[in-house]
């Protein structure tokens, strides 16, 4: 997934991305990185960890000057490495950049591979750094230009922040895949992968940054915008089921609403008998809403969330490995006990989650649990910035609901349908549902 965040013209920016990063911190826990410009030179700081964990007071205020780019990390391409960590940093014949990526370039091992071969040398696994490369080996005279340049040469997906000393660039590929929102914060420009960051830090939304679209940003007051592609939307569609915080708007929309709107096409879909609707916290949480609301079952929380587990050293056998889930999710004995439960959840990927979920739910006392899912089946990966399991270790690409369903012990099992998940969203948008019907708007090139 991932997070960016920019801004420019803005007194001790660095702070200020700091606290976007922490509202972004769901798209991604494994790095996070500032850079920050005051006009002569680049200063940078990243590290492995969580956004509180890489920085503190002192290293913020090392990170002087009124423009800043940040980055969570969440790795889909590359590997769990500080040296993979962003921003991109790096000094060349015009000065120096910083670069901010949220996507996958689904022909980076191609212009990789020939980058090589001309004489480039990488320092890390990262597809975004192609694009460093692609820069800084251009002849054209300005920033500007070979910006265009290295974009015309790359494919797929990517949300870009790039900065310079004087400048910054926030760049989306022309399918519009992951989401990028300009806002203003007193004089200056805010860009950001979610508007929850805006709330956070107090800027006002302005509009989304159009696929295909480059704003610039110097020290002219003037916002330039050029679209440098022909738009040819495909919204990633898992952003509203799971990626997104629910208080954001994602492409012109409420993340929160579009999830209970979800709910209730579930439930219109696939009613069944029972006692009380139970979300598997967080995701599951709006549409199990919506489910209620339109069924007329009661809503409860059924299932507590540990939102202090981080990482753990786990043992290699099963009795330890299956304590990971408790470690998350904790049913609440007297609330399910007896009781016939429909259990919301966003997905299944490989079914060991929902199948232990299960598990603890009818340990606990449950009578019956049927499980709702407010998304489609998912059958393929996502090459497009989501680390999805290959299509063999996704569950329903080899196996029937019914054989799901046996294999994760519930009772019932449902997904919402595609035409369901379409009406819940709304048919004025294009959508990218490759991880459901199979259908890639970007071929993956080796």
């Amino acid at each position: 997934m991932c997070s960016v965040i920019g801004l420019y013209n803005v007194p001790e920016a660095a702070k200020y991305a700091y606290f976007g990063l922490f509202s972004l911190q769901h798209r991604g826990q494994e790095a996070a990185g500032i850079a920050s410009s005051d006009k002569e030179r680049i200063h940078i700081t990243k590290g492995r960890g969580l956004v509180t964990q890489v920085f503190d007071e002192a290293k913020l205020s090392k990170l002087v000057g009124s423009s800043a780019v940040g980055h969570t990390r969440y790795s889909t391409a590359g590997e769990d490495s500080v040296l993979d960590a962003q921003p991109i940093f790096a000094r060349y014949d015009l000065g120096q950049i910083a670069v901010v990526h949220n996507g996958n370039l689904t022909n980076a091992k191609e212009v990789r591979k020939r980058l090589i071969k001309e004489g480039a040398i990488f320092q890390t696994f990262m597809d975004t750094e192609n694009l460093i490369h692609l820069i800084a080996r251009s002849q054209k005279e300005h920033l500007y230009d070979r910006i265009i340049e290295a974009l015309g040469q790359i494919e797929g997906a990517y949300s870009l922040i790039i900065l310079s000393r004087k400048k910054m660039f926030a760049v989306r590929d022309p399918h519009g895949f992951r989401p990028l929102s300009l806002g203003r914060l007193g004089d200056g420009w805010v860009v950001a992968s979610e508007t929850c960051a805006f709330d956070l830090i107090g800027a006002e939304f302005v509009r989304d940054i159009k696929p295909g679209e480059m704003v610039v940003f110097d020290e002219s007051s003037e916002l330039k915008s050029i679209q440098i592609f022909e738009p040819t939307p495909h919204k990633c569609i898992f952003e509203y089921i799971y990626f997104a915080r629910p208080d954001s708007n994602i492409f012109g929309k409420s993340v929160y609403e579009l999830r209970k709107a979800m709910g209730r096409e579930l439930a219109k879909e696939y009613p069944v008998e029972a006692d009380m609707v139970v979300p598997v916290p967080d995701s599951g949480v709006a549409a199990a809403i919506g489910y209620a609301k339109e069924s007329g079952i009661p809503f409860e929380l059924g299932i507590i969330r540990n939102h202090y587990v981080g990482r753990t050293f786990i043992e290699p056998t099963q009795a330890i490995r299956d304590l990971k889930v408790k470690m998350k999710l904790n049913p609440i004995k007297n609330v399910i006990k007896g009781k016939r439960l429909v259990v919301i959840d966003d997905s299944i990927v490989r079914g060991t989650t929902s199948k232990k979920i299960v598990n603890i739910l009818k340990e606990f006392g449950a009578k019956e649990v049927h499980m709702r899912i407010s998304a489609p089946p998912t059958t393929g990966p996502c090459y497009y910035g989501v680390d999805t399991p290959t299509k063999e270790e996704l569950i329903s690409s080899r196996y029937s609901v019914e054989e799901i369903r046996e294999y994760i012990g519930a009772d019932t099992l449902a997904y919402l349908s595609i035409d369901g998940l379409l009406r819940s969203v709304g048919n004025d948008l294009s959508y990218c549902m490759a991880c459901f019907d199979g259908n890639y708007p970007v071929p993956l090139k080796s």
